[in-house]
Parts: structure tokens; C-alpha cells; sequence
């Protein structure tokens, strides 16, 4: 299935309520740089579409914003609302924002599971004039030495995502090319791509659980997915038991038209 289409997947997008503990356990976070930009015009009212189990929803109520998070897994949602976001449960295409308007629209890690243009009509409607829109995901790297020996795991006990996954090089520049042209499309002004390095030391058990939480992953049959996890763990073990991963989180941000009169 093509990245555009990704969103139709459901077997994926459905998967992730099934390991909602390990993926608020293990899955990395956003770095400061990310939210001070998407905070740079003071908003106070954020709506966090796909919040999952609210990894970035608590980074934008820490400073200070009043945060909505949109999720359609119940699963997810419940570990969002523990740690003390509001949720509302709903796919964004679908979810009823009842005239509310927004300062602030984000996604960590979850725009490519709306429909683009779908989402980006209904973002208009539900930010305010001159309001933003942040959509951001992390993109992993690892030493070319710890590289190949997980490419040689892939390439015996999960063929199908070698070439076709994130976690063992998938391209995702397109991805936000893309998202880029369809926020154009519809009717957003300023579209720009930062990106922000950050890194996490991880121990074999992060490591491995980590990369089971990932939705191509989840869905591989059951006896490939034991036998590539205690692969990777194993890798991790030869080499001290823990791993770093560097990451570099691409934004793709925009704004709504400011009302004419506003410099």
C-alpha cells in the first residue's frame, strides 16, 4: 500500500490499542526545540490529532496550553486520559468539533492515519484565522556497524519489510513533500519543513519493545515477529546491552489566512 493510502490500512492503524502500555513506555518523545518553535505565537488552545496515549499532548499542557487530543483507539485513549489529557474519542475525519476553534493543530507521529485531504479540509474549519497547523514525526537512525547486522535480521525473519519499513530505512522524505503540497492545496499559507536532532539511549528492553510497537511489526505473523525481537535483542546484548538511536523529527508546519487587516 502507497504512503497515501496508508490511512485505508486499518488492520495497522488498529493495531497499536493492543501494546497501548508498551507504546507509552517505550516510544521516544519530541524534543524542546519542536515545541518552542510550534509555541513561537503563544497559542493556548491545541488540538492534538491522533494524541495516542499523549506523548505530545503533555509536552504542550506542560507549557501551559489548554489540550484537546483526538484519538479513535479506546485503548489509547484511556492511557492518555490517565496521564491527564482530555480525550475525545474519534477518528479526525469523522470527530464533531461542535464550532470550537483552535489555536494550534498537531499530530505526533500520526498525520499519514488521516486522510490528507480530507484532514487538511477539516484542520481549516477548526483553526481559527491566522491558527497553525504542526505535523511531526521522528525519523530513526543507528551506526551502519548495529545497521547491518539488524538489516540481516530483517532479511531472514521479516523480508516483506526490508525496503518497506521506517525502522530499517523506508524513505519517509516523500511523506512530508507530500503532506507539504496537499496543506498548499488547501489553502495554507506558509508551508515549511524543519527538522530537529535529538537522540535516546536505549536498553535491549526498550529497544525491543520499541520496535514491537510499531504497526508493520504488530502485524507480521507471530512466530516471525518472536524470532526478529530476540534476534534484535540479542544484537543489543553483544554490544552492552543498550543502544543509541539518533533521531531527527521532521515538522511540516502552516498557517490559516490571517483576517484581512491583520499584519
Amino acid at each position: 500500500m502507497s504512503e497515501p493510502d496508508l490511512h485505508l490500512d486499518r488492520r495497522r492503524a488498529d493495531s497499536f490499542g493492543e501494546g497501548a502500555e508498551e507504546y507509552d513506555r517505550s516510544r521516544p518523545s519530541y524534543p524542546a526545540g519542536l515545541v518552542d518553535a510550534l509555541l513561537a505565537g503563544r497559542p493556548l488552545r491545541v488540538l492534538d490529532v491522533g494524541c495516542g496515549t499523549g506523548l505530545a499532548a503533555r509536552l504542550f499542557a506542560g507549557r501551559g496550553c489548554d489540550v484537546l487530543g483526538i484519538e479513535p483507539d479506546p485503548r489509547m485513549a484511556e492511557v492518555a486520559r490517565r496521564h491527564g489529557v482530555a480525550v475525545e474519542s474519534a477518528t479526525f475525519e469523522s470527530w464533531d468539533a461542535r464550532g470550537r476553534r483552535f489555536d494550534l493543530l498537531t499530530a505526533g507521529q500520526s498525520w499519514h492515519w488521516v486522510d490528507p485531504w480530507a484532514g487538511a479540509a477539516k484542520a481549516t474549519e477548526v483553526l481559527r484565522p491566522g491558527g497553525r497547523i504542526g505535523l511531526f514525526w521522528n525519523d530513526s537512525f543507528l551506526d551502519p556497524d548495529v545497521r547491518a547486522e539488524i538489516d540481516a535480521l530483517y532479511a531472514q525473519h521479516a523480508p516483506e519489510l526490508v525496503g518497506h519499513s521506517v525502522l530499517v530505512g523506508l524513505p519517509i522524505g516523500p511523506r512530508y513533500e507530500a503532506t507539504a503540497d496537499v496543506l498548499r492545496a488547501s489553502g495554507f499559507e506558509g508551508v515549511r519543513l524543519e527538522q530537529f536532532p535529538h537522540a535516546l539511549t536505549c536498553s535491549t528492553a526498550r529497544f525491543v519493545e520499541l520496535t514491537s510497537t510499531h504497526s508493520d511489526h504488530r502485524t507480521l505473523p507471530g512466530a516471525s515477529l518472536e524470532k526478529l525481537l530476540a534476534g534484535l535483542g540479542a544484537v543489543i546484548e553483544r554490544r552492552g546491552g543498550e543502544v543509541e538511536v539518533r533521531y531527527e523529527t521532521t515538522l511540516v508546519t502552516a498557517s490559516t489566512p490571517a483576517p484581512c487587516g491583520t499584519p
